[in-house]
Parts: C-alpha cells; sequence; structure tokens
C-alpha cells in the first residue's frame, strides 16, 4: 500500500466519519451535477436518467478498479454531436446502441491492453490528431449554442433571448474567476441557477409541467429491445463508437493527474486494462438505461485536488446520493424547464473551454504546425469535423466528427515525418553551411 501523503486529509482507502462523509459526497455530487445534466438537455434526454446513470456507472467504475481508483463517471461532451444528430433521425434507440458500442470499444481496448500493453494507442492518438478532435467537439456545437441563445420556440429572432444568454454567461465567468471554496467548485450549476432566475424575470421559464410532477417518480427508463422494436442501427454504431478512441485519451489524461494527486501509478495499480474496462462497463449501462454515455469527469478531480479528501467512500456516496436524486420527478420536472437561451449562455462557455482545451493539447505537446506534415493533419481534422462533412452510405450516416477521426488517424499513420520540399530545403542548407 502506497504512504500517505503528509498535506491529505483522507486517502484513498480511508473511510470519512458519517457527518463528513454525507456533506463531502453532496458536494461531489454538486461539482459534477452542471455539467452531468446538461449533456441530456442539450440531446433531449432525461436528466433524472443521466444522473441515475452516472450514478450506477461510477459504483461499477469503483468496483471493477478494485476501490483504489476515486474518480466519479458523468456524462460525456464528446458525444453531442452525433447524439443531436441522432436524435432528429433514429430517436434514442440508435443513440443506446451507440452508446454501448462505445463500452465494447472500451473493453475491447481494455483487453488488448491487458495482452499487449498500451504503447500502440499513443501511435494512433498522438496529440497532432487528439488536439484538433477535442477543437472539432467544442467548435461544431457553436452553431447549435448560437440557435439556443437567439432563437425562441417559433424559430425566430428574440431580444429578450440573447439578453438572458449573455447575462447567463457574464455571470458564469464571474462565479468562476471570483468564487472560492466550495461555491467555486461548482460556476456552471451556479450559472444555470441565477440564470434560470434571469430567465423568471424575462417571463421565459414555463412552471406547468414542474407542478404536474410528482415528487417521487420513476425515472423513463429506455430498455433496449424492451421499450421499442429489435432494430440494429448500424450508422448510429458506427458514429459514436470511434469517438471512444478521444474519450479515452481524456480519461487517461485524468489518470495521470489522479496519480499525481495521489501519488500512486493507477496504470500499473490496478492497471489501465482495469480502469478502461470500469469507464466502458459505466457507459454500457448508462445506454442499457437510457443515458449518454459517460467518463471520468475533471471537475471531480479538482475536488480532489483542493480539498485534499482522495477518499473513495466519498465519490462513491456522490453517485448513491445522484441515484436518489433521479427518482426525484418535481427535480427533473425542474431542470428540464430550464429555458434554451440559459443553456446557449452557459454554452458559449462551456463549449469554447472544450475547443480551448484541444488547443492547449497542441501547445502543452510543443506541436510544430510549421511542419507540412502536421498542418496538413490539424487543417483537414478541423475544417471536416468543424463543417460537418458527414458521410452518407445509403441509410447510414457518419458525423463529420467520426468522418474526420478516422482520416486524421489514417493521415497520421501514411504521411512521412517531413515533405519532399521540407527536405530539399534542408538539403540546401546544409550544403550552403558546408
Amino acid at each position: 500500500m502506497a504512504e500517505k501523503k503528509h498535506d491529505v486529509v483522507l486517502d484513498v482507502n480511508e473511510r470519512p466519519k458519517p457527518g463528513q462523509w454525507i456533506g463531502l459526497s453532496i458536494q461531489h455530487m454538486f461539482s459534477m451535477f452542471g455539467s452531468t445534466v446538461l449533456v441530456p438537455i442539450l440531446v433531449g434526454l432525461n436528466p433524472g436518467i443521466a444522473l441515475f446513470s452516472s450514478g450506477v456507472g461510477t459504483l461499477m467504475y469503483i468496483l471493477i478498479t478494485k476501490g483504489k481508483i476515486p474518480a466519479y463517471m458523468g456524462s460525456s461532451f464528446s458525444f453531442i454531436v452525433p447524439m443531436v444528430a441522432l436524435m432528429k433521425t433514429v430517436g434514442y434507440p440508435g443513440i443506446a446502441q451507440g452508446t454501448i458500442a462505445v463500452g465494447c470499444v472500451y473493453l475491447i481496448v481494455s483487453l488488448i491492453v491487458s495482452k499487449i500493453g498500451s504503447d500502440w494507442i499513443d501511435r494512433i492518438l498522438p496529440p497532432i490528431v487528439v488536439g484538433p478532435i477535442i477543437m472539432v467537439i467544442g467548435l461544431s456545437l457553436a452553431g447549435t449554442a448560437a440557435k439556443d441563445a437567439t432563437l425562441n420556440a417559433a424559430g425566430h429572432y428574440d431580444l429578450r433571448y440573447f439578453l438572458v444568454a449573455l447575462l447567463t454567461l457574464m455571470i458564469t465567468i464571474f462565479f468562476n474567476m471570483y468564487l472560492k471554496g466550495f461555491m467555486g467548485l461548482i460556476p456552471i450549476l451556479l450559472g444555470i441557477v441565477f440564470g434560470y432566475g434571469i430567465a423568471c424575470l424575462f417571463g421565459l421559464v414555463n412552471f406547468a409541467p414542474i407542478a404536474k410532477a410528482h415528487w417521487i417518480s420513476l425515472p423513463a427508463f429506455q430498455i433496449p429491445f424492451v421499450t421499442y422494436h429489435p432494430h440494429i442501427f448500424w450508422g448510429a454504431i458506427l458514429s459514436m463508437a470511434p469517438i471512444a478512441f478521444v474519450t479515452m485519451t481524456e480519461h487517461m489524461g485524468h489518470i495521470m493527474v489522479l496519480n499525481e494527486l495521489t501519488d500512486r501509478d493507477f496504470f500499473k495499480d490496478p492497471g489501465l486494462n482495469h480502469t478502461l474496462a470500469g469507464d466502458g462497463t459505466a457507459s454500457i449501462i448508462a445506454g442499457l438505461v437510457g443515458g449518454p454515455p459517460v467518463t471520468s469527469y475533471g471537475e471531480n478531480i479538482g475536488v480532489l485536488a483542493i480539498t485534499k479528501v482522495h477518499s473513495v467512500y466519498v465519490l462513491g456516496g456522490a453517485a448513491l446520493f445522484a441515484i436518489l436524486f433521479s427518482f426525484i420527478g418535481k427535480l427533473s420536472a425542474l431542470i428540464q424547464s430550464i429555458p434554451s437561451p440559459v443553456i446557449g449562455g452557459i454554452s458559449f462557455l462551456l463549449f469554447g473551454v472544450i475547443a480551448s482545451n484541444g488547443l492547449k493539447v497542441l501547445i502543452d505537446n510543443n506541436v510544430d504546425l510549421g511542419k507540412k506534415r502536421n498542418l496538413m493533419i490539424a487543417s483537414t481534422i478541423l475544417v471536416i469535423g468543424i463543417g460537418n462533412a458527414y458521410l452518407q452510405l445509403g441509410q447510414y450516416q457518419f458525423s463529420g466528427l467520426a468522418v474526420a477521426s478516422v482520416i486524421g488517424v489514417i493521415l497520421n499513420l501514411i504521411l512521412p515525418n517531413k515533405a519532399n520540399s521540407e527536405k530539399e530545403v534542408e538539403a540546401k542548407a546544409a550544403k550552403h553551411n558546408d
């Protein structure tokens, strides 16, 4: 067992006192709450199901990783683009199968990693591929954020909507910059709350569904092949499954941060194969009950870093609270009553941050865009992905993000390190120096 760092309040396997346990777990739940329910709101899924699946998925992750990794599984933003497209065509049945397929990809990679190691992943997904793909995930959603912030239910421009969106954005930025302690960990949630209040003042909130909702109600579970007719949606599967390779890199990045925080090496114990299997199983569970794909959450890692409480029991408690909240019907109705300009204002910041993180990957890894090889890969991924140059094969449609990801991987594998013109310039420079 690794030694406890001197500044740690509670180590990974230490159990908090009952009174502390409740407070610390609720803190983690609220830290992930805003982002976890925002994904289903953007896609059109049930927020209660997303809470339930994140809670159950986290408990399963803790079990598979042998209770050694303090991580929380929340709704993944990486799949919003194909999920929004699928919701408009085949509906949730397609999303469910795509979500399950994502989990299966994780399990397959986990099996491969357990046999041959993980070095090959770095070759397929180097920073020059991962960075632009993450940028696409954020920037391709810019249009959705703008529509939510400006267009009313009738599809017409509404100045009230835009004002609410801008005020929500500014308040969220203020919270993110100036709040401290626990409040500083939930700027997105606070932004939604205050934005909701502003929307009420502008008369944009419909309270009728909240009044009709029951306090206690079962989430609207969507069970594949039970709540809808059996059918394989290959287009949905092939649109979502490739994106799993992108979220894997995010997940492994989170593990690296946790290694540093806890002074452990989770890649060795319990092993990368276990942590990937845990993440994949959590997504399969989400797909089986009606939620979006899940992945490890940076918000909760931030809580770990600030509080110095690394206890896996606290994360498990947060998962239990998320499950409990999913059965409160009025809460789900309240969440679904949030007006689109509030979501649009939050999305301006959120999607921009996602895109900026892709840029950060390139900067942190010193990717030289002066090299033609890197410039070709990044340019191709960005334009195909942001422009959503989707591939239509009969009834099957592959999103621009999926197409960009595959082409980016292929270009990275086949392009030489230097273009002939670059070699020629270097040769002339060497000859001149001689």
